[in-house]
């Protein structure tokens, strides 16, 4: 007759079952495509960034990195695709710093930014510039706010709701006092072309997308949107500086996350290989330096400290903005 150790320790082993078999996935893994999954459209920068990391991160693996762009609804398509799919290392979002600013511009928000991702690399931040349309009649900052308040209702374009490029038109709006209009593109992709043909009369947006429009004559730079002046236009003031708002500043990050409960070990693997991309390739780095993207590349702990102070500085800005959940 079965004794009651013999009881307990089948039963130890029924739970031990589900860590037995992550382990061996674990240890397996990958065995089929890996898929990352991009926010916005083909052509951003996060966009570019995605695809240095799955070109460099295939031969690492030894398994096909494919992209998928899911645009739209401020990221929340793509944020919420990955979210529900299994935590096995196959799926994973490459997401702006919007991931978790949407808190405070989407009321029913159907992911949590923090509980329900793991995070595995902030893999690089982009300096933000102010820039309008070259025959716009301004040359500075102080000029183009004398417009503004001239003429109420001129139009600022943004990647989506949410996105940096809103909030940091909102900002500009409420610590300058003027009175500007929001118009969402479905990616920054969609941003240049409306400046181009004046759909919008101004942007506050990666400087990436915007720079080889600069040096062509087509668009004008007023003034950089970070805490300090970029490196690649080192004559340009900061917004802070030109229009005199001190503590205006606004920038964006990239990160790659997978969905909550994916395998330490998996999620440690994975930042480990991205960050050796980011960090260590040299033909990488010129890439993206080139084009006015900072490559950095963390630990998942040090990510998720950078989410959590993100958090807290939407917070503050969006209610300063008087922005609204909807």
């Amino acid at each position: 007759m079965p004794t009651r150790r013999f009881f307990m320790m089948a039963a130890l082993a029924a739970l031990s079952l589900p860590v037995s078999n992550a382990l061996a996935q674990s240890a397996n893994w990958p065995t089929r495509p890996i898929h990352i999954v991009v926010t916005q459209p083909p052509g951003g920068g996060n966009d570019a960034v995605a695809r240095l990391i799955a070109t460099n991160l295939q031969p690492a693996l030894g398994q096909p990195v494919i992209v998928e762009n899911k645009p739209g609804a401020g990221g929340n398509i793509a944020t919420v695709y990955v979210a529900k799919q299994p935590a096995d290392g196959y799926t994973l979002l490459l997401t702006p710093s919007s991931h978790v600013g949407n808190v405070y511009f989407f009321a029913k928000l159907p992911y949590d930014p923090i509980n329900d991702f793991e995070p595995i690399s902030q893999v690089s931040t982009t300096p933000f510039i102010f820039v309008v349309n070259a025959s716009t009649p301004v040359a500075s900052m102080k000029e183009f706010l004398a417009y503004a308040r001239a003429n109420p209702g001129l139009t600022y374009g943004s990647a989506g709701i949410g996105q940096p490029h809103h909030t940091a038109g909102e900002l500009l709006k409420s610590m300058a006092r003027i009175d500007v209009v929001h118009v969402p593109y479905k990616g920054a992709a969609g941003v240049v072309p409306a400046l181009l043909s004046r759909e919008i009369t101004f942007t506050i947006g990666a400087i990436n997308s915007l720079l080889p429009h600069i040096r062509s004559g087509k668009l004008r730079v007023l003034a950089a949107a970070g805490g300090q002046r970029t490196a690649l236009l080192p004559d340009v003031p900061t917004i802070a500086e030109a229009a005199e708002l001190p503590g205006y500043q606004m920038s964006s990050w990239a990160g790659v996350l997978a969905p909550a409960g994916t395998p330490r070990a998996l999620v440690s693997r994975l930042s480990t290989e991205i960050n050796r991309i980011i960090q260590g390739s040299e033909s990488v780095r010129k890439k993206l330096t080139a084009s006015g993207i900072e490559p950095l590349g963390t630990t998942p702990e040090r990510f998720m400290e950078v989410m959590k102070a993100q958090l807290v500085q939407y917070a503050k800005i969006t209610k300063e903005a008087g922005i609204k959940p909807e």
